[in-house]
């Protein structure tokens, strides 16, 4: 069965960078959307950095623009966010997601079909 593992989540400063790694396992990622999503307490769950398999389509919110970036290890079928200039706001936990394929993706939560546990990433002022 599909197994999204994520790491890297950690408490650190405001201004400084963390990178989340998600191992994915026994998944056919023809023509499927990826990333990382967030949801802090009391709110919903949001996307922060998405893609398609082809990577013609990417997505992130003007909140985290310029600051994270989502990139891809085919070989090892690992998807990395690298978030830098982290900010309070930023505290949530992350979770890896990944769909089945899709004739489009979108930053719908309900769009993605398989998820990680979740790592913690807490940003103190």
């Amino acid at each position: 069965r599909v197994q999204l593992v994520e790491s890297g989540g950690s408490s650190v400063q405001a201004g400084e960078s963390l990178i989340l790694t998600c191992t994915v396992s026994d998944y056919d990622d023809t023509g499927a959307c990826m990333g990382w999503f967030r949801q802090a307490p009391g709110k919903e769950r949001e996307g922060v950095a998405l893609m398609n398999t082809g990577s013609t389509w990417k997505y992130s919110p003007e909140s985290v623009k310029g600051r994270f970036t989502l990139s891809r290890d085919n070989l090892k079928n690992t998807l990395f966010l690298q978030m830098n200039s982290l900010k309070p706001e930023d505290t949530a936990i992350y979770y890896c997601a990944a769909s089945v394929h899709r004739s489009f993706c979108t930053a719908a939560a309900s769009a993605y079909d398989f998820w990680g546990q979740g790592t913690q990433v807490t940003v103190s002022s």
